[in-house]
């Protein structure tokens, strides 16, 4: 059971209009909702809060006379590629791996699209969904989708953060707003598997700052008897302007030796500014079977200093959640997955998004003592 009284599922696939869907209309065969989840969040200047859903749209029947399909962007249309059953691995139900590489290449059972969600003021009941507001594929570098937004409110201007994901590049995008929930594509900022990306809600010594997680398939070793475990890490850049990025010299958030918990992380939401420095929740990936444990953390960060780690807690703010998902069962298809997406201010507390099982969106109330 949660350790919050406030903790629930707001927003699944069953709340979703698939009629008026971005993909709607562009191919006769059938789509559900695989997932509605990681949500962005953001104040609105109404007072009421914002998510930004991540909708995994999927092929009911992606298997065809031995062929297993995949939906693509395509100069404006949506269409779908046919794959011979022989020339793929389908282990994993997010995606499928084309055999006989000498790395991995692969292709997914669904695409992203982004979908606006007005909520009320607690972030517990829907107000409005804007579906003429949704954030689709407008180009080559991000055909297979736009998936799990990030936003951050810098000045009297929204930020928001997506992986676009092609052949081209796994990229990171940047679309901006004036009002929080009408955003403007920007430009690719991040390169290839730079992800994960996280702009700080100000600025340091007049820079934009913002997290980001750099993966690959090599890394190398800390030396014996090292605090440090080598593997994926939350990094930093810093920018004049949020669209042109510096990696910052300094290493951010490194997964810690004494623990396997957090072997794997990234960034989970933008940092807030507090009395005690930025408060960043992150998320830690304890190796299991095929996707892992994912669980949420917390660490302060130096103001004027991000680089510097202030405080760090090694037991978790959030895990899965099965009694809330219990109702869905028939809809599961990954366990053990909390991913944290996006903070608000609230007073005495901060109401936390995330996605629950890579399937809907999870709302708690955390105290701001918890942090104390």
């Amino acid at each position: 059971m949660s350790s919050f009284p406030v903790d629930r599922l707001v927003f699944g696939p069953d709340d979703i209009d698939l009629s008026r869907s971005p993909l709607a209309g562009h191919f006769d065969a059938e789509t559900y909702v695989l997932g509605a989840f990681n949500p962005a969040l953001t104040r609105l200047p109404n007072g009421n809060l914002a998510i930004f859903v991540r909708v995994a749209e999927a092929l009911r029947n992606p298997i065809v006379e031995g062929k297993i399909h995949a939906i693509r962007w395509h100069e404006g249309r949506y269409v779908l590629d046919p794959w011979p059953l022989e020339l793929v691995d389908t282990g994993d139900p997010r995606k499928f791996l084309i055999r006989g590489g000498r790395w991995k290449v692969m292709a997914l059972t669904s695409l992203s699209w982004i979908l606006p969600v007005e909520l009320t003021p607690d972030g517990l009941e829907i107000v409005e969904v804007h579906y003429d507001k949704a954030i689709a594929p407008q180009g080559s570098f991000q055909c297979y989708g736009v998936e799990d937004a990030r936003v951050s409110k810098v000045g009297d201007r929204w930020l928001m953060t997506t992986c676009s994901v092609s052949p081209e590049r796994h990229s990171t995008t940047l679309y901006s707003s004036q009002n929080g929930l009408d955003f403007t594509f920007e430009d690719v900022v991040l390169d290839h598997q730079n992800k994960d990306m996280l702009i700080f809600e100000g600025l340091v010594d007049g820079k934009y700052w913002a997290q980001t997680r750099p993966l690959g398939d090599l890394y190398f070793t800390y030396p014996p008897g090292s605090e440090w475990r080598g593997g994926p890490s939350i990094n930093l850049a810093t920018s004049p302007d949020a669209l042109h990025w510096k990696p910052h010299r300094e290493p951010g958030i490194r997964p810690h030796a004494a623990t396997i918990a957090t072997a794997r992380m990234g960034g989970g939401t933008p940092p807030i500014l507090t009395d005690a420095g930025w408060l960043t929740l992150w998320h830690g990936v304890e190796p299991k079977e095929i996707v892992g444990i994912y669980r949420t953390y917390w660490s302060i960060l130096d103001r004027d200093d991000p680089a510097r780690v202030l405080r760090t807690e090694h037991m978790p703010l959030l895990e899965a959640a099965p009694e809330l998902t219990r109702p869905l069962e028939e809809k599961m298809y990954v366990r053990d997955v909390v991913f944290t997406t996006g903070i608000a201010d609230a007073g005495d507390h901060y109401v936390v998004a995330s996605g629950e099982a890579d399937l809907a969106c999870r709302i708690t109330h955390i105290p701001k003592s918890r942090f104390a």
